[in-house]
């Protein structure tokens, strides 16, 4: 989880989550762990980084860029948030793993994955490492877009497959059983989109916005903030896209934190809570529903495990909100 999250609040790409289920889900059910496991390691790992991420380009790149501050400025205190944010997701799938634990379908000896695991697949891997560590590069210091980390997946999943004697046939199947895996999950992504083109051709947005906007300006400054975060997470339903949410309300919300007296670094960190925890919750969110779909887990099974979670970090994201306020953060 802790790796899930270090990626996405680099990069800013909780989309990996579907491309990571395929992969743990045999090693958890072959540990006695369920499907929900599985899905949560994946979707509340990369959430908690996408949520309080520190260069995610998407999110707080444009945010910033919006409110007029420093490309990814106030680094400290976002890696504070970081760190509360994975150690509570942590400890949660910890504990309902245990609970929910049986008997392994398959006893996995260390001695016999060591003797199967070859001096090329060892290289692969390290070459593996070395892509992702290439990926957060490209994506802070070059400013990659998705369509540019599209062709670089591409690239790391045909190279390491080359080192350990893939040939071009077995890699193209390969891929091949990869689209087929994902393919219920790209059709749930559409159907979730939907929402939102309504929502936009509809040309209600602008009138939901002003609204939110009016109610919170109405606020005490101390319970501002907490406004904030409630007002994007429910904005979050008709809007799932951190970059689509930050172009629409942070020029709304970057004035009204200067006319109420919190800094703008405060408003965006509750964009980003409001934008980062509801996307594991809302059925609106693509990405989400078809990780569920890939791993087989119901939404409403889902919900069932994720609300106290939830909750949780809603809860996380309030103390710290209002502690960026007292001190003024910027």
């Amino acid at each position: 989880m802790f790796t899930f999250a270090l990626i996405a609040c680099f990069i800013g790409t909780p989309e990996l989550a579907i491309v990571y289920v395929p992969v743990i889900m045999p090693l958890m059910l072959s540990l006695g762990y369920d499907r929900v496991t599985a899905a949560a390691i994946s979707l509340c790992g990369t959430i908690a980084g996408f949520t309080a991420a520190l260069t995610n380009p998407f999110t707080v790149g444009t945010a910033q860029m919006v409110a007029g501050l420093p490309l990814y400025s106030g680094m400290i205190y976002r890696i504070i948030c970081f760190l509360i944010i994975i150690i509570i997701g942590i400890a949660y799938v910890m504990r309902y793993a245990e609970k929910t634990r049986t008997k392994p379908k398959d006893a996995i000896k260390s001695h016999t994955l060591k003797s199967n695991v070859t001096n090329r697949q060892k290289v692969a891997g390290i070459v593996t490492a070395l892509f992702f560590i290439g990926m957060i590069a490209g994506v802070i210091l070059y400013r990659w877009d998705m369509v540019t980390l599209g062709g670089y997946f591409i690239a790391m999943g045909i190279i390491p497959a080359l080192i350990v004697g893939m040939g071009s046939k077995e890699i193209a199947e390969s891929f091949n059983e990869g689209f087929r895996d994902v393919l219920v999950g790209a059709m749930v992504c559409g159907i979730a989109r939907a929402v939102a083109v309504v929502m936009n051709e509809g040309q209600i947005m602008d009138t939901i916005v002003y609204g939110i906007s009016t109610v919170i300006s109405q606020l005490p400054e101390s319970v501002t903030v907490i406004g904030m975060l409630i007002t994007q997470s429910l904005f979050n339903f008709f809007v799932p896209s951190g970059s689509g949410q930050a172009l629409i309300m942070m020029p709304i919300m970057a004035p009204l934190a200067d006319l109420v007296g919190i800094t703008r670094q405060t408003a965006i960190l509750a964009f980003q809570f409001g934008d980062g925890f509801s996307n594991i919750l809302f059925p609106t969110s693509g990405y989400f529903m078809a990780t569920l779909a890939i791993a087989g887990v119901g939404w409403n099974r889902w919900v069932k495990f994720i609300l106290p979670l939830f909750l949780l970090w809603m809860s996380a994201g309030a103390i710290l909100l209002v502690v960026a306020n007292l001190i003024g953060w910027y």
